[in-house]
């Protein structure tokens, strides 16, 4: 909500200096023309007490008057014990978006989810310096903010803390005025501008104060009574011209008044647009509140009651669409007030009138019931107090509900008394307490008062229940009232006028309105206002026949504007559901691409805005076609991840979806199109897309059909390209001229963190170009190679190029025909690198010879934490090479060596190892025959080891007598955590064991015990272990043949000894 404004008056501090009030006025006109004076001698230092504001004019007395008056006029404090770091923190924004510039503030939070522009910041403190030591001051500055954001705030917290000395040092003059201020004038000059608002300032303080710069700042654009029109306004030079209020601004702006003055202007983003972008030098914008802001605003709203915090914070979690509102401050207490009040007031769950708000005319309507002061009617009984105050909330509705709608029709949100008196608004009325919960009073540099809503949305209500109430009776179209109309009857027909104007109104500012008006025929708003602004069952014939004919206002669109979403916000809070339903229920079946028609399209663009399941990731795949696409362009900008895989789009689509990325609105962070039928055409217009985008981090471009020329098109535009963080191009056709394009772009680009390259047909002279990159490029940590056909030669030139590249941390190779040739090169390559975290050799030729290789450098290399050598040729001779290095080795965390013809002489070297090794913590030695004996040995070194939390020994040949080891360890073992044995025969006899073990050990969470033979004796051990077990959170037992019915009844009993745990059968 908008706080008073600050602002100078005449009775803030009178001039005592020498001069005229003319005089004075002419040297300050002098300063701010830039003019100055010259050789003045600077007065004395006056005598400071501690509390005198301070800074580099405040050795002059009228200066320092001056900012005495500022700070008495804030109240002190101002709340700036602790200011917030949005607000001493702004974002630095290249211009207004479309949405910004046409839609209501409302829908731009919602259409990008609450979540703000990814923007450079700038501190307060460097709000008005050069960016750079190349770049100059800007003269207009411009901060943006949706209404209720702190707009005011900010500046009076700017103003505060420069009347104390502590920012803005450089400007010698601080000129606060507001656009409330101005409208109270029809026609002014720079001079009687200047005379009105700072007659104290004197001659001599202006001799000093001529030596540095003078900041004027122009707070809250967006109340200014008449529009600025900077194509229509005739220059103006001379500061003691008479002219209107709207040219004299504009010709400050220009810099045809005052060029040598810093202007700040602050506004809503609609507003704000009326400035062209050419005279603007720098854009800021306040953020609204994260959600850790969201919930320290609400404790500070219930210091005292944690209980009544906890439920007011889970009904704004629980509702994503509140919680999106909830990030501007405003609403985000007005929501908290609404909130606390109903829980206060809670009679008992039995009580439906006083369910929690599921929409937002639910919410006003415990506002409006917490201003009215009473709990509202109880079913059966009136009291006098409640008709009183059904009277007083009827009254007021007429009142100032009349003056909310006219104001809305009029787009004017100040009012002055002039415009009370035409709409019949009786001033004693405002004086009440109900009144000030809507409507704030401040006083004006005239010494009249301007009238506000504390806050938009408040007017929109109110105007919403003049309207409901007004259209009962009136003849006549209520938009043009005092005009010439067709006459109107009965709600209905004023329904449809009401809607036809909003859904015409390009700007939405009619948007929320017609939610409240809809939201107002909902049985639940009608329950809890019944009595005091509404007859009880009041229009509720109408419900349906308004939502047949919003869901027929649909059927036309051809693209879904935000005038459709917002028609299904209407039936939200009309609790007509069925059509968003519907989709959702698709969207979760997999049966979206059935629904096609325009109102589908519609709810499914309002639920990717309010929808839990879209709100990380919309998943659209298998959904749509390219029409359905392409009429959800204008709503996709704003989802922050897409997934669009197997959508069979072809290179056409590329090109809709390429004009999105490349849109400014654009606030898609991560995209993925994997398994489409994108060839390099597609690719090319992705490509130009990158070259403007400043949002995407993550494109997913997996099984399509790009070429060469295709990866040609990406990597030009990743020379450029900036934001762009991972690229997946796995299972394509690039081959080694695609590889070679990637390379140059590697060499060049400074923000690419992974790249996905698997499966393309890459040889050993792609591998070349990509090493010749890494050796340049220190940006990159993950390389996907896999599923190409390197060899020996690729492996030689990637090693190379890792005794220089220190940035690299995963290179998977995995199945490249790398024999024991490249792996000496890679290994030698290790000895010296210090950055590898990661390193994937699966299928390829590497055979004992190799596996020495490794080893030494294992022993040698400190950094590296995974390693996979899964369906190689160890052996058992490569294995035990292996298992030596482990015992010296303490960095590796995981080692895979599964199908690597390993027997039990090296597990019984690998169990050796583990008795020293302290960092291995998984272990992969499946499918490997490595028998009991090879499990009794892994067993005995369970009983020491105290790193190790999974084991995976699948398939590997074990029976009874390793199970029994294997049981004995973990009834010891207390840092195992996952225990696969799947594919085994370890029998009853092994089965017992383990049960044994599972009664005392209390740190194993997986056991995979499946198609291990364990008969129904062997199973009942398993269930009746666990009942004395807490630990374990899933089991697998399928595959071991004891029927359905003994399936059934191990599950049950599982489930009954075990809740918590998760059994496969």
């Amino acid at each position: 909500m908008r706080k008073q404004e600050m602002r100078m008056g005449g009775e803030a501090g009178q001039g005592h200096g020498a001069g005229s009030p003319a005089e004075q006025v002419k040297a300050l006109m002098d300063l701010l023309s830039g003019k100055g004076c010259q050789g003045s001698q600077a007065p004395q230092t006056p005598d400071r007490t501690p509390d005198s504001p301070r800074g580099p004019h405040g050795n002059d007395s009228r200066i320092q008057r001056h900012q005495e008056a500022l700070l008495s006029r804030a109240g002190g404090s101002l709340e700036l014990g602790g200011p917030s770091p949005r607000l001493t923190n702004l974002l630095l924004v290249e211009g207004l978006m479309d949405l910004q510039l046409r839609e209501h503030d409302f829908t731009q939070v919602e259409a990008t989810r609450g979540a703000w522009r990814s923007a450079r910041t700038i501190a307060l403190n460097r709000l008005f310096l050069p960016l750079s030591r190349v770049s100059i001051p800007p003269r207009i500055s411009i901060t943006i903010g949706v209404a209720g954001v702190g707009k005011t705030t900010l500046v009076r917290h700017f103003v505060c803390l420069w009347a104390r000395g502590q920012i803005g040092k450089d400007f010698s003059l601080v000129l606060p005025l507001t656009f409330r201020d101005l409208n109270t004038h029809e026609k002014l000059s720079a001079d009687r501008l200047i005379r009105s608002i700072f007659p104290h300032v004197g001659e001599s303080g202006l001799e000093v104060a001529a030596l540095a710069k003078v900041l004027l700042i122009l707070d809250g654009l967006d109340e200014c009574k008449t529009p600025l029109d900077f194509s229509n306004t005739v220059a103006c030079t001379d500061p003691k011209k008479e002219i209107q209020v709207d040219h004299l601004i504009t010709n400050i702006i220009r810099g045809n008044l005052f060029p040598e003055v810093s202007v700040w202007v602050t506004s809503r983003p609609s507003a704000a647009g009326q400035i062209p972008g050419g005279l603007v030098d720098r854009m800021t914008e306040i953020r609204g509140f994260n959600e850790e802001e969201i919930k320290l605003c609400l404790e500070q709203m219930f210091p005292e009651d944690q209980v009544l915090l906890d439920w007011v914070l889970s009904q704004v979690r629980a509702h994503r669409a509140l919680y999106l509102m909830c990030t501007v401050p405003a609403f985000c207490r007005l929501a908290g007030l609404a909130l606390g009040h109903l829980c206060r007031h809670r009679q008992g769950p039995q009580d439906t009138e006083l369910w929690p708000p599921r929409t937002l005319c639910e919410l006003y309507s415990w506002y409006f019931r917490m201003a009215l002061g009473g709990e509202g009617q109880e079913k059966g009984k009136v009291s006098p107090r409640i008709e009183q105050l059904a009277h007083g909330g009827r009254r007021m509705v007429g009142t100032l509900g009349r003056l909310a709608f006219h104001g809305l029709v009029k787009k004017k949100y100040v009012f002055y008394e002039p415009d009370l008196k035409v709409f019949g608004v009786d001033l004693a009325l405002l004086q009440s307490t109900v009144c000030s919960y809507f409507l704030q009073r401040e006083e004006t540099l005239a010494s009249s008062a301007a009238y506000c809503f504390t806050h938009l949305s408040l007017q929109e209500f109110l105007g919403a229940a003049y309207y409901y109430s007004a259209s009962k009776r009136a003849i006549f179209d209520l938009f043009t009232e005092g005009g010439v109309s067709w006459p109107r009857l009965g709600f209905l027909t004023h329904f449809r006028s009401a809607a036809q104007r909003a859904m015409q109104a390009e700007d939405g500012r009619l948007d929320v309105f017609l939610r409240f008006l809809c939201g107002l025929l909902s049985p639940r708003v009608n329950d809890l206002l019944a009595g005091s602004l509404l007859a009880p069952g009041e229009q509720q014939g109408s419900r349906v026949q308004v939502a047949q004919f919003l869901q027929g206002s649909l059927q036309s669109s051809t693209v879904v504007c935000a005038r459709a979403v917002n028609v299904l916000h209407c039936l939200h809070e009309l609790q007509h559901t069925e059509l968003a339903r519907s989709v959702e229920e698709a969207m979760e079946s997999g049966g979206l691409a059935r629904l096609t028609g325009p109102p589908h399209r519609a709810a499914l663009a309002y639920l990717l805005q309010v929808s839990d399941a879209c709100a990380q990731e919309a998943n659209l795949s298998l959904s749509l076609s390219q029409g359905v696409l392409q009429s959800l362009l204008p709503q996709l900008l704003y989802c922050r991840s897409l997934r669009l895989d197997t959508n069979q789009f072809q290179d056409p689509v590329m090109e809709l979806l390429g004009s999105v990325l490349s849109g400014k609105d654009c606030h898609i962070q991560r995209i993925s199109l994997a398994e489409n039928q994108i060839s390099n055409k597609g690719a090319k217009a992705l490509a130009r897309s990158l070259l403007v985008n400043r949002s995407l981090t993550s494109l997913d471009l997996r099984c399509n059909s790009i070429g060469p020329q295709g990866a040609k098109a990406l990597a030009d535009a990743l020379k450029i390209n900036r934001t762009l963080a991972s690229l997946s191009l796995q299972s394509n056709r690039i081959r080694d001229d695609g590889a070679k394009f990637m390379a140059e772009a590697l060499a060049a680009n400074r923000t690419l963190s992974v790249m996905h390259l698997q499966k393309n047909t890459i040889g050993p002279m792609g591998a070349q170009h990509m090493a010749d990159a890494l050796k340049q490029n220190r940006s990159l940590k993950e390389l996907m190679f896999s599923s190409n056909s390197i060899g020996d030669g690729g492996a030689k030139a990637l090693a190379e190029a890792l005794k220089v590249n220190q940035g690299l941390e995963s290179l998977d190779l995995q199945s490249n025909s790398i024999s024991d040739t490249g792996v000496a090169a890679l290994m030698g390559a290790l000895c010296a690198n210090r950055a590898l975290l990661s390193l994937n050799l699966r299928e390829n030729s590497i055979s004992p010879e190799g596996a020495q290789e490794l080893a030494r450098a294992l022993c040698t290399n400190s950094t590296l934490k995974n390693l996979d050598l899964t369906a190689n040729l160890l052996h058992d001779q490569g294995a035990q090479a292996i298992a030596m290095a482990v015992r010296e080795n303490h960095t590796l965390m995981s080692l895979h060596l599964q199908w690597n013809f390993i027997q039990a002489g090296a597990a019984k070297a690998l169990g050796q190892a583990l008795q020293f090794n302290k960092s291995l913590i998984s272990l992969d030695l499946q499918e490997n025959a490595i028998g009991d004996e090879g499990a009794c040995a892994v067993a005995s070194a369970l009983k020491a080891n105290t790193a190790l939390t999974a084991l995976y020994l699948q398939v590997a040949s074990i029976g009874a007598p390793g199970a029994q080891a294997l049981g004995e360890a973990l009834a010891v073992n207390r840092t195992l955590e996952i225990l696969d044995l799947r594919g085994n025969a370890i029998g009853v006899a092994g089965a017992k064991a383990l049960a044994n073990a599972l009664k005392v050990n209390s740190s194993l969470r997986r056991l995979n015990l499946q198609e291990n033979s364990l008969g129904m004796d062997g199973m009942i051990c398993i269930a009746t272990a666990l009942s004395g077990n807490h630990g374990i959170q899933h089991i697998n037992l399928q595959g071991n043949h004891i029927g359905e019915s003994g399936a059934r009844m191990i599950s049950e009993t599982i489930k009954t000894n075990a809740p918590s745990c998760t059994v496969e059968m």
